[in-house]
């Protein structure tokens, strides 16, 4: 259990700004001592249908747009722009990441090489799309199973195996809500993936879209070795995701406890342990 990755989603919680994205980017790494930060790329206009696009946000004071396509644009950076991440991240240590939705998205991210990229929820039977990330990318695919039924879960990492590609993917639990009640995380679920998928793919990890950090220390024990909560600097900000992210100190202390509690899941290495010698020799009775 020692080798847990704490996962920081900023997705599209910068706002559209890259110097929010610097400071997310350095506060994530520097303070809360996250492994990874990831971001988000989308096509609006080949992801969305005409009336998708036009349509109103469903939540107008979260818009950033007169339409739900014009938010996503107004949110989305170009490839220079996470070519420019990708440094900032590789310059305060810490591993850069994106969710790609749709081909063109992830074709653009492939050429910029990164350590690994997540396929989201929404885009898991995007076959098209995978079928690109199999033969084009060598790297970690990450693939969260939200909203999604036993048998396509059974279809996506069948469809890797026969590609050569299980061993470089990693599954997450995943109930898609934003934010997510308690009674529908659902955590056996990662025991039920961990049967059925384990020994088939590379990990298995928990993304959670809940309130506090409770659940997720839960899902370690449940065997789940990868960590991805929303990030942001401000919950009160304008935007879809903050409601469901965690602030700076959460996120510190999330990825504290993941590795202190990492360390104690472990069996005692012999009956008395060095550390109880002194007190059974002083306290001990027979």
């Amino acid at each position: 259990m020692d080798n847990i990755k704490v996962i920081a989603e900023i997705g599209c919680n910068h706002k559209g700004e890259m110097e929010i994205a610097h400071e997310m980017i350095k506060v994530a790494a520097q303070f809360c001592k996250v492994d990874i930060v990831k971001f988000q790329k989308r096509t609006p206009v080949e992801l969305l249908t005409p009336e998708e696009y036009n349509a109103p946000h469903p939540v107008p004071h979260n818009s950033y747009g007169k339409t739900y396509g014009e938010h996503r644009e107004f949110l989305e950076f170009n490839l220079d722009q996470h070519k420019q991440l990708k440094k900032w991240c590789d310059d305060w240590g810490v591993v850069y990441s994106t969710s790609v939705w749709d081909l063109t998205a992830a074709k653009e991210i492939v050429s910029i090489n990164p350590e690994l990229i997540k396929i989201p929820s929404a885009c898991n039977l995007k076959f098209d799309m995978l079928e690109y990330l199999c033969k084009e990318y060598d790297g970690e695919i990450h693939l969260s199973f939200g909203m999604t039924t036993n048998e396509e879960e059974e279809k996506v990492v069948t469809f890797f195996e026969d590609r050569g590609r299980g061993k470089d993917l990693i599954i997450y639990s995943c109930t898609s809500g934003y934010p997510v009640p308690f009674e529908d995380i659902c955590l056996k679920e990662i025991l039920r993936i961990r049967a059925k998928f384990e020994k088939r793919v590379k990990g298995i990890g928990f993304s959670g879209h809940h309130l506090g950090i409770a659940a997720d220390i839960a899902a370690l024990a449940y065997g789940a070795k990868y960590f991805e909560r929303h990030f942001t600097l401000d919950r009160t900000w304008k935007g879809t995701d903050h409601a469901a992210s965690l602030e700076p100190d959460g996120m510190r202390r999330l990825a504290r406890d993941l590795r202190n509690v990492s360390k104690a899941l472990t069996y005692k290495q012999k009956e008395i342990l060095d550390i109880e010698e002194i007190q059974r020799n002083k306290l001990k009775r027979f």
